[in-house]
């Protein structure tokens, strides 16, 4: 069988793959694999039967790799697909659970630093901080939506000296979901603080529980991590998806430490790594 991935088209070219992924799906075909084309916009519009129109009939089983999607719009994507008779390998079960923090933390306790969460629909009220961070340890945190953080405006939507400041947390929880708007994904989380060092982050790329690529993170491409998996291996099997990332980064204390886990298929690969470093690991369906 034939390996077959759906790229997000260029909206400005719809016969052609978004630039972002030309370089990838360009790997794909020179492999002899097959491609097919989603448009992102339809999807992030609510209309996925229009999103997938340009799929060909009964392709089979199926990668996505394309832009970050919430769980309802890659369910929606995935029933539009199986009506044209294609299958996608990831369950929507199993891409919310990856891409999502309250899907993955607790599999991963003890490896990534502690956290709370509450669901809110954009723009609403995140309620009583005080019982939210009950949990957490005093000390400084990380305040992000399910998915995303708004790490490059730290000081007022990110970062709080102390969580259990509850004016502080109120102010950078607000900001976060102002920010975010209407693309606050599932809600407000607060994680504990652990101070890294300054050795880069790495992406690691896990296939059937297996890693399949070890790499850095997107933010620092010049810095390749060789990171210990050892009690990261049995995590990942555990929460039994297929294709997902972990990004992982040293503690000062020299212990390497679980910073996110994504969905393999909305993952960014770094402009330094062969794509198909990762995609000959991709399994093909019988």
């Amino acid at each position: 069988m034939t390996l077959t991935v759906l790229f997000c088209v260029d909206p400005l070219h719809p016969r052609r793959v978004d630039p972002h992924f030309s370089r990838e799906a360009a790997a794909v075909r020179d492999h002899y694999g097959e491609i097919g084309l989603i448009d992102h916009d339809e999807l992030r519009n609510g209309d996925a039967d229009a999103a997938v129109r340009d799929v060909p009939r009964d392709l089979g089983a199926t990668w996505y790799r394309g832009w970050m999607l919430t769980g309802a719009e890659y369910a929606a994507m995935a029933a539009a697909l199986k009506r044209r008779g294609t299958v996608l390998l990831t369950h929507p079960d199993d891409y919310r659970r990856a891409h999502e923090l309250p899907g993955w933390h607790d599999t991963f306790a003890g490896l990534t630093p502690s956290s709370v969460w509450r669901a809110l629909s954009p723009g609403g009220d995140p309620g009583d901080l005080a019982e939210l961070v009950r949990p957490l340890r005093g000390g400084p945190g990380i305040v992000k939506d399910y998915v995303k953080s708004r790490k490059h405006e730290w000081d007022e939507a990110c970062y709080v000296p102390d969580v259990h400041d509850l004016a502080r947390l109120r102010a950078v929880v607000t900001k976060m979901i102002a920010l975010q708007d209407e693309y606050l994904a599932g809600g407000v989380v607060v994680r504990e603080y652990e101070r890294l060092d300054s050795g880069g982050e790495a992406r690691v790329w896990w296939v059937d529980g297996e890693p399949a690529l070890v790499g850095p993170h997107p933010d620092t491409p010049e810095v390749e991590p060789e990171p210990d998996l050892s009690g990261v291996a049995p995590a990942v099997r555990a929460l039994g998806c297929r294709f997902i990332t972990t990004d992982l980064a040293r503690r000062e204390d020299g212990v390497w430490r679980v910073v996110e886990v994504g969905d393999g298929q909305v993952s960014d690969l770094p402009a330094t790594v062969d794509p198909m470093d990762l995609y000959a690991h991709l399994p093909v369906p019988d």
